[in-house]
């Protein structure tokens, strides 16, 4: 074969596996080119290309994801306690002691100093007052009852709307790639559970969370299950790590966060062998989010983000680095 006729050949090779790598849809649209996106790819490819030497078979791809501030909105603060506050005003009729009673009466009287001032002591009465008493599929369909009506004041929006696109993509990008996606929440396990499979594509046995104690009685001559107000596992800070023990079995290799509340999970996943990954949502966006880390009340980050350099975590700027926060409004 002449010479020109085989360079041609060549190049026409060429050519058509670039066309091709040109035409493929880029997994993460929503998130801006850069150091972050690019490491996510990088870290993805190798784990799942078999000629690898980081190759991760499928039953080992496991990523785990926080949930308030990682993959939806936790400010003003988090959905669950919006959810708490307006369950103590609905159910204030039946206890007219709460007026005179904290933390309940400065729930009732929008005072949001005394009840940051209850501390989590108060937060857990709250919890135990609004989310016991009931059968898990009774405070299930009250949750849904709740999301499919509320919406947060500044963005107007219902909750399940203010999820992160970047995030969505995320989760879909490494499914596609054979991991299964968990949710590790410091948020009630039954309360995400209601809403993970339609919102982020992850079944309810995918969640990890904190929970009440709950009992099996007979009601009526039918088997039930009862929540009681008595906390059973806080699934936050060092509870994460124990919490993915119990409930999925083995380490992750990729974790998600955004917090000093998820640090220990970071810090779990990344220490153990091979490629591993770790990731930082970093608020900064007051215009079209919120900007906050080191001094905030709900979702601080502080030792996290310090740490994250020398850890090898990914910290992702959301001002600089996102396109948009929130999926369109249809």
């Amino acid at each position: 074969m002449p010479k020109m006729i085989r360079r041609l050949i060549a190049l026409a090779a060429i050519l058509f596996v670039s066309t091709a790598s040109a035409q493929e849809p880029d997994p993460l649209p929503f998130w801006n080119d850069g150091a972050s996106k690019q490491a996510i790819v990088d870290f993805v490819t190798k784990v799942t290309e078999p000629e690898s030497a980081d190759y991760v078979p499928i039953k080992d791809r496991v990523a785990t994801f926080d949930n308030d501030g990682t993959l939806w909105l936790e400010q003003p603060m988090y959905t669950q306690l919006a959810f708490a506050l307006d369950r103590v005003k609905q159910l204030a009729p039946e206890h007219p002691e709460w007026k005179d009673t904290q933390p309940f009466k400065a729930v009732l009287e929008g005072d949001m100093k005394a009840l940051a001032a209850s501390g989590e002591k108060g937060i857990a009465q709250l919890v135990a007052a609004t989310h016991a008493g009931m059968s898990p599929a009774e405070f299930q369909q009250i949750v849904g009852d709740w999301l499919a009506t509320a919406k947060d004041k500044r963005f107007e929006r219902g909750y399940t709307k203010l999820v992160y696109q970047p995030m969505l993509e995320l989760l879909a990008y490494l499914r596609d790639k054979g991991f299964t996606t968990y949710i590790v929440s410091g948020g009630g396990i039954e309360f995400v559970r209601n809403f993970s499979e339609p919102v982020y594509g992850i079944p309810p046995a995918q969640v990890v969370g904190s929970s009440i104690k709950t009992k099996y009685e007979v009601v009526d001559g039918k088997p039930t299950l009862i929540r009681l107000p008595e906390v059973d596992f806080i699934d936050d800070k060092d509870g994460k790590p124990v919490g993915i023990n119990q409930h999925i079995g083995q380490r992750p290799i990729a974790a998600f966060g955004n917090s000093d509340g998820d640090y220990q999970m970071l810090d779990w996943t990344t220490a153990g062998e091979g490629a591993r990954l770790g990731l930082i949502v970093h608020h900064t966006d007051a215009e079209r989010e919120y900007a906050y880390d080191r001094e905030s009340t709900f979702g601080r980050l502080d030792k996290a983000l310090t740490d994250a350099p020398a850890k090898g975590w990914i910290v992702v700027d959301m001002k600089n680095e996102w396109k948009d926060v929130f999926p369109p409004e249809n």
